[in-house]
């Protein structure tokens, strides 16, 4: 089983930067794929980036050129480094990894981009 803790989610201005990061439990060498989903207030909850065991990722569209998804086994952690934040990309961020075919979750980070 796989607990998952977000971090670094808070307010920011348009045009800033947040990175966030997830811990996670297990060795990150034990993960399929981890990734970052979000979820905005009417809307159903969406990939962001994700990135597999081999290191490829993969971006929404949305979001391509201005976040990167990374991960430090050493920590076992993920990270999502967010610029040129706009207002559109205020949500609740989750953490997520396929683990022996299950799927988990983080609590989520609020991340809200606003003047």
């Amino acid at each position: 089983q796989v607990q998952l803790v977000e971090s670094g989610g808070g307010l920011v201005q348009p045009g800033g930067s947040l990175r966030l990061s997830c811990a996670a439990s297990v060795s990150i060498f034990s993960i399929s794929t981890m990734g970052w989903y979000r979820q905005a207030p009417g809307k159903e909850r969406e990939p962001v980036a994700t990135i597999v065991r081999g290191g490829s990722t993969n971006y929404a569209d949305s979001v391509k050129g201005r976040f990167t998804i990374s991960r430090d086994s050493a920590k076992n952690t993920m990270y999502l480094q967010m610029n040129s934040l706009k207002p559109e990309d205020t949500a609740v961020y989750f953490c997520n990894a396929y683990y022996y075919t299950d799927n988990y979750w983080g609590q989520g980070t609020q991340v809200t981009v606003s003047s």
